[in-house]
């Protein structure tokens, strides 16, 4: 079960949808040019029925197999967004749109599930259905849960949905995985500190929302290092910090912070929010002041489950001769959604020595086109083989 001979064939198309998708990178839910390339595609690949519309700009496929007795039905699911980065990389094929890039590969994951999708609806060498998911806004928006919303599950009966991302420093084209808690919640929050302002040569006639700022952050980082487990993951993070005044001799009267929460596990992300909520409360209250929190919870904890994930690496074994171990990663992932609604399994593909996802060098590695190809196309023969 190595790479399908089909996708060496098929290389050149492929990577020529890639850098065209990467080339015109789209944001969020408006991925309206990327959308209609999919469907296009699909109704040439004779899809049996392709619907948009879905998670608004969502595109769904729908490939029957030459037999449909086993009565299974499996989602393979690919993101399409890009990010609001300005790209560096230089490349022939770069960004046409200033300050968008596929900083991520959501362009690669697109054209290997279109690789895949032409290859199924091709041979159809299954007992089933496959239905091919291409959904926008992973990147912040949520996209999975709103076609999840949108009925996405119930209307095509998908019974197991399963995911790839590329991942840089594993060497290319190589897989790995695991079970369980894999990708982290991300929640995010937003602080208002509201002190007295004035002269920053009289500091005793005011509330210095500054160095609440300052005692509110260092008291975060004990959350982690004195109120949770040791041994379990949660990282509290303050990312933004301005302040209502931007003259240097003033001491400003209100002071906004923004940050995230990262955990494995509800019990670790109920007691981070607890804990913000309680340090917020009673530090203003005790310097003087107020802080009012704003707590927003997004993405969930993305679960692997057992069978699935046991299984996945079974295919990327015989795809690429092995399936590593994968680290736990506390970036977010919006294929949690998906999960909560069926079971299935997220695999990482190698993607070399590039420069990390999220940086304005990155590119995807075309090399490895093949590899994830073949993986999406085993999952739906050998999980409904004929």
């Amino acid at each position: 079960m190595p790479i399908k001979n089909r996708f060496a064939e098929t290389h050149a198309d492929i990577t020529a949808w890639r850098r065209d998708i990467h080339a015109h990178p789209e944001l969020m839910f408006d991925t309206h040019r990327t959308s209609a390339l999919v469907a296009e595609k699909l109704r040439d690949f004779g899809c049996d029925e392709v619907v948009t519309g879905m998670g608004r700009t969502g595109v769904v496929g729908v490939i029957k197999g030459r037999a449909s007795a086993s009565g299974k039905v499996v989602g393979l699911r690919a993101d399409m967004d890009a990010l609001p980065i300005h790209e560096a990389t230089g490349a022939d094929h770069a960004s046409t749109v200033p300050g968008a890039m596929h900083a991520c590969g959501h362009d690669g994951h697109t054209a290997m599930l279109l690789g895949a999708a032409q290859y199924l609806a091709e041979t159809r060498n299954f007992d089933g259905t496959a239905i091919v998911i291409f959904q926008p806004a992973e990147e912040g928006g949520g996209g999975a849960a709103v076609m999840c919303k949108d009925g996405l599950m119930e209307r095509f009966g998908i019974q197991e949905v399963y995911g790839m991302h590329n991942w840089p420093g594993v060497a290319a084209g190589s897989f790995a995985i695991r079970p369980g808690a894999f990708f982290a919640s991300t929640d995010e929050f937003e602080i208002i500190l509201t002190g007295r302002g004035g002269h920053a040569a009289k500091p005793h006639e005011g509330v210095d929302p500054i160095v609440m700022s300052a005692q509110l952050i260092t008291m975060f980082q004990t959350i982690s290092s004195r109120n949770a487990d040791p041994t379990e993951q949660l990282v509290v993070s303050v990312t933004s910090i301005e302040s209502s005044s931007k003259a240097l001799n003033v001491i400003p009267g209100s002071v906004h912070l923004k940050g995230t929460v990262r955990t494995l596990n509800n019990a670790m992300r109920d007691l981070a929010e607890a804990r913000l909520r309680g340090i917020c409360t009673h530090l203003g209250a005790a310097m003087g002041g107020e802080a009012e929190l704003r707590y927003q919870r997004n993405y969930p904890v993305m679960v692997n489950h057992p069978d699935q994930t046991d299984f996945a690496a079974d295919v990327a074994r015989g795809v690429s001769g092995d399936c590593a171990d994968a680290p736990l990663v506390m970036g977010g992932e919006d294929f949690a959604y998906m999960l909560e609604e069926r079971p299935g399994a997220y695999i990482l593909l190698g993607n070399g020595d590039s420069a990390p996802v999220h940086n304005a060098e990155y590119d995807f590695d075309d090399a490895i086109i093949p590899m994830g190809c073949s993986w999406w196309a085993e999952i739906i023969e050998q999980r409904m083989p004929v």
